[in-house]
């Protein structure tokens, strides 16, 4: 089980020739190449006449929405699993999307619907729990009892108003490494992320990736961070729910990433003037990033967070100080679509700056971190021995003629060794 000693965890858990992987080099940077609202975009299109963009900005993986059918236009309900046309694109027009970005040295991350599927026909109890007439013809045994079905009781937390799929079946298994493979052989992706993934048994994720062997795998585990009424304020101690998160990690043999949603929970808070949250008792960051970095995918914001959802968002205003934060520090961090391409210029160019910062001094995924200060108006630290930054609006930094200064914005800076 995972714990605050990262070491044992970082050297015991990769396996296999997956120790060459995108997770033990730690150098990947993620973009989530859409929003909400993507569907009514000719989106494989949009996304691919900004490929060479994408590369040159320095991403090296792009989270694509679901690209098979589904019930909804975001793709989040699927049935077929085998048909490539949604309402993204055509299948001819995701495949020369995903040629383009491997082009310019960007992999396709493929979005894993997989802890529920609509059914095509009624079956037991007079639900749609069967699949007749489309690949993976499954019958009511491939959903589980407590959605309809007749399979076995469910490994995780139900999606309600679907069938949930018993992946406890050894058939279903087969079929979805059968599909898994089949997207990374036939249509070009090269990562996954699993959505959902409180839905079903970590250890079948487990099995999924030892199958397909995706280059970079992260898992969706989205759980409530702590708050205490009744002021329901964000509690300062969040190592409960980085643990959970860790518990999921190591259920996957540590083969598969996932999003630190502390991390987001507590920045979001610390932006607002309570910087002395960024800082654990043991001085470490607060997050999945703190415990386990390699396996820590940052962001401050998604397609479910923001958009026009909006059920977590970051505060607007303090934007660039997420990322400052995200893309200078430990872990694997993501961009969201939405601040890359539709916040202006000026937001994007200083991204593409950090990225570039980031790069160029080595910063990775294991970066050791030292954090100089944690006060209610200044967060400083340094990274890797090579960076130092700050965010917040006091006063601050590196003593020493050797740091230049690297880029800066409203209420953070950068700096580098020379």
């Amino acid at each position: 089980m995972g714990s605050l000693n990262d070491v044992s965890n970082e050297r015991s858990t990769w396996m296999g020739s997956l120790e060459d992987g995108a997770l033990r080099g730690g150098r990947d940077i993620l973009l989530q190449g859409f929003n909400w609202e993507s569907h009514k975009h000719n989106w494989w299109q949009n996304l691919e006449n900004k490929a060479s963009d994408i590369g040159k900005s320095g991403f090296t993986s792009i989270w694509l929405p679901p690209a098979t059918h589904s019930f909804s236009p975001e793709g989040y309900l699927p049935q077929n699993l085998y048909s490539l046309n949604s309402a993204y694109g055509s299948e001819s027009q995701l495949k020369s999307l995903l040629r383009e970005l491997q082009r310019h040295h960007v992999r396709p991350m493929a979005d894993i619907v997989i802890n529920h599927r609509v059914g095509t026909t009624r079956g037991h109890g007079g639900s749609f729990n069967r699949y007749d007439g489309i690949p993976l013809s499954w019958d009511e045994r491939a959903v589980t009892s407590c959605t309809g079905g007749l399979g076995n009781k469910s490994t995780g937390d139900n999606f309600h108003g679907v069938p949930n799929i018993d992946h406890s079946q050894q058939f279903v298994r087969d079929d979805i490494t059968s599909w898994l493979r089949w997207l990374q052989k036939n249509v070009g992706f090269q990562d996954f992320r699993f959505d959902f993934a409180k839905g079903y048994s970590a250890k079948f994720v487990k099995e999924y990736i030892e199958q397909s062997r995706p280059i970079l795998a992260v898992g969706e585990y989205w759980d409530s961070c702590n708050y205490t009424p009744p002021s329901f304020h964000l509690d300062y101690n969040q190592d409960s729910h980085r643990q959970r998160i860790i518990n999921w990690i190591d259920r996957t043999g540590g083969l598969c990433a996932a999003f630190d949603f502390t991390t987001k929970g507590i920045l979001q808070e610390a932006v607002k003037g309570e910087y002395w949250r960024l800082s654990d008792p043991h001085g470490k960051p607060p997050g999945v990033m703190g415990w386990w970095p390699s396996r820590a995918v940052t962001f401050i914001e998604n397609h479910d967070t923001g958009s026009t959802q909006g059920h977590w968002p970051f505060p607007s205003h303090h934007v660039m100080e997420g990322y400052a934060y995200i893309l200078t520090h430990p872990g694997i961090p993501t961009v969201f679509y939405d601040h890359f391409y539709d916040w202006g210029s000026s937001i994007h160019d200083q991204i593409v700056k950090l990225i570039d910062v980031r790069r160029k001094q080595g910063i990775h995924s294991r970066s050791s971190i030292r954090i100089l200060a944690a006060q209610a108006n200044l967060y400083s630290a340094m990274v890797g021995e090579r960076i130092c930054m700050k965010l917040g609006e006091a006063s601050w930094c590196p003593s020493g003629r050797e740091w230049k200064l690297a880029t800066s914005g409203d209420r953070y800076a950068v700096w580098h060794k020379e």
